[in-house]
C-alpha cells in the first residue's frame, strides 16, 4: 500500500531504549553476570524472580461486627419476629399464666363477698392473665407480657 501524496511514508516506532533514553553503546559501570552464573562464573540454581517484590506479612486486622436485633414489644397477641435461638422468622405461640392482675382480681372478689367459688373466675379469663411467648419451632421462651 502506498502512502497518499503529500504525506511522508510512516516509519517504525522507536525502540524501548530510544524511548527511555538508554544508550545501548554505553558500557556498564560494573560487570553484568549472565543468568545462571554465580561469582567466579560458577553455575547456580537460584530461582528467577519476575521483578515483583516478595510478599511481606502485614498484620491482620480483625473487625468484630455486632448485629443488634430490633426491639420486639410483646403484647397479648402473637408477634412476628426472628427467634434468637433458631434464627427463623416465626409467629410466637402464646401461653397464658396467672399473674398479679389475676390474683388481685381474685382478692377483690373475695372482699366483695364472692367466697363460694366465684372468686376463682379470674383464673378462667385469659384477659386477666400474663402472656408468655414461645417459638413454635424450637419451643424457646422469647418474651413475656405482664398485665401489671
Amino acid at each position: 500500500m502506498s502512502a497518499p501524496s503529500g504525506f511522508p511514508a510512516p516509519s517504525a516506532p522507536p525502540s524501548y531504549e530510544e524511548t527511555v533514553g538508554i544508550n545501548v553503546n554505553y558500557p556498564h559501570p560494573y560487570p553484568v553476570p549472565e543468568p545462571g552464573l554465580g561469582p567466579g562464573g560458577k553455575g547456580t540454581n537460584a530461582p528467577q524472580y519476575s521483578g515483583q517484590p516478595m510478599p511481606t506479612s502485614s498484620p491482620v486486622t480483625v473487625q468484630t461486627v455486632y448485629v443488634q436485633q430490633p426491639v420486639v414489644v410483646f403484647y397479648d397477641r402473637p408477634v412476628q419476629m426472628s427467634c434468637p435461638s433458631c434464627n427463623q422468622v416465626i409467629v410466637t405461640r402464646l401461653c397464658y399464666e396467672a399473674g398479679a392482675l389475676t390474683w388481685l382480681s381474685c382478692g377483690g372478689l373475695c372482699l366483695l363477698g364472692c367466697i363460694a367459688g366465684c372468686c376463682l373466675i379470674p383464673f378462667c379469663i385469659d384477659a386477666l392473665k400474663d402472656v408468655e411467648h414461645f417459638c413454635p419451632n424450637c419451643n424457646a421462651h422469647v418474651g413475656s407480657y405482664k398485665r401489671l
